[in-house]
């Protein structure tokens, strides 16, 4: 009996410990004086967002999604634009890429979507694998395709795209090696080490917990010049 309750107390202290450390990674965030600019990047998934709450939590810039692919509208993009401009942060528009739907139609859906200002971020275009599209054109159509649609975007917005690559569409595609514009990088607590040139953003967690914010909050740290235009 005595060794069965000493396993049940190892058992439990690993139980804890793995709580705590569950509590820690929804807290973390990369450290400051290395990395002092951090902002988010959200959509409607993220749900309801104070976002003088979340500017107090340390987001210095945001990026909203506004499309994805050729025919959604993100539900929350207008509510999350305007309260960016209301409390006076930095703020992005992101198109979510489909490998399913045209490119340059893709491009101009984000165009009526966004308005033009030019005291915003430049605009971003997300590369993900998503389950529901199976399609995985051939490298030199993607790329043609795309680099219509960033044409078509810069035009309306004025400044550079930046391009924020998964590793695992980078690994097939690319993308870094096709277009010589800044691109924003994925890893979750660790540094990303992908790519065929350094990143300008890192999206360091997709598990961040902060008050005011409904959902969990994709955290971001950018390096210096990052929206430089």
């Amino acid at each position: 009996m005595w060794g069965l309750g000493r396993l049940v107390l190892v058992l439990a202290a690993f139980a804890l410990a793995g709580v705590a450390g569950w509590r820690l990674a929804m807290r973390w965030s990369p450290p400051l004086e290395r990395y002092p600019v951090q902002g988010v990047d959200v959509s409607e998934t993220t749900g309801t967002i104070v976002w003088p709450v979340l500017k107090g939590a340390g987001a210095q810039f945001g990026y909203a999604v506004a499309t994805v692919g050729a025919t959604t509208r993100d539900r929350n993009f207008q509510a999350n634009w305007d309260a960016m401009a209301r409390i006076g942060m930095k703020r992005g528009a992101m198109h979510v890429f489909s490998f399913c739907q045209s490119p340059r139609v893709q491009g101009d859906v984000f165009n009526t979507v966004v308005p033009r200002d030019l005291r915003a971020l430049p605009a971003a275009i997300a590369f993900d694998y998503d389950a529901q599209c199976p399609d995985r054109p051939q490298r030199a159509a993607l790329v043609a395709g795309v680099r219509a649609m960033i044409e078509r975007i810069e035009a309306h917005t004025g400044t550079p795209v930046i391009l924020r690559i998964a590793a695992d569409v980078e690994d097939d595609y690319r993308l870094t090696e096709a277009f010589d514009r800044r691109w924003w990088a994925a890893g979750k607590f660790l540094k990303p080490a992908y790519g065929s040139r350094p990143w300008a953003i890192w999206r360091a967690s997709d598990m961040r917990h902060i008050d005011g914010v409904q959902g969990p909050v994709n955290w971001n740290v950018a390096v210096q010049g990052a929206f430089a235009q």
